[in-house]
């Protein structure tokens, strides 16, 4: 069993370095997001190239919300034409997804804090993501899937805009959920070859 600073130093060769983190994270926008248009208004931002990518090396979750704190001033303050949203990427903390789903109230809690409730929200993806209901492997859960632990940070007024191009938003869950049912698990698996 390895414990302490071993396991921090194996965690760390396993997810590779910063570029790495970034790059299967791209691939997982393009590929899954965009590809199987997971998300309708993924396109638009990455093309734009809009979208901040930040890998955090935080190994606590203090360290890790003193990130997504200081993530989140930056995007509220940012000119939306050059940043539109930010993907704070943490491959060294929350790896069970109990833990992850737990901070995610804290995450909340922190838009409060910094005034940014109704201006930002935080979006949620996991390499271990499982809706309620469901068992762990139902690919149902593959909708929220990413390599790495990350919290998609958005912009509410982003979102208005993409919900009013997009006039049947409130399906998009029920028709990913078809889209990975019919692809199944192995579709998914070459969706990565």
């Amino acid at each position: 069993m390895v414990t302490g600073l071993a396991s921090e130093e194996k965690v760390m060769k396993n997810c590779g370095t910063d570029e790495e983190v970034v790059q299967a994270t791209r691939n997982w926008l393009e590929q899954a997001v965009i590809g199987l248009n997971l998300c309708p208004f993924a396109k638009s931002v990455h093309i734009k190239e809009q979208i901040r990518y930040v890998v955090s090396r935080a190994t606590t979750t203090e360290e890790l919300l003193q990130d997504l704190l200081a993530e989140l001033e930056l995007l509220a303050e940012a000119n939306p034409e050059k940043i539109d949203t930010t993907l704070l990427i943490h491959p060294l903390v929350m790896q069970d997804f109990l833990d992850y789903n737990d901070f995610l109230d804290v995450a909340d809690a922190s838009l409060e804090e910094l005034d940014l409730d109704g201006i930002l929200q935080i979006a949620s993806f996991h390499p271990h993501y499982q809706f309620e209901d469901t068992e762990l492997d139902d690919i149902d859960n593959f909708t929220n899937r990413s390599p790495f632990p990350t919290l998609h940070l958005l912009r509410e007024e982003s979102i208005d805009k993409a919900v009013e191009a997009f006039p049947d938003a409130e399906e998009i869950y029920e028709r990913n959920i078809k889209t990975l049912r019919e692809l199944g698990h192995d579709g998914w698996k070459k969706l990565f070859l």
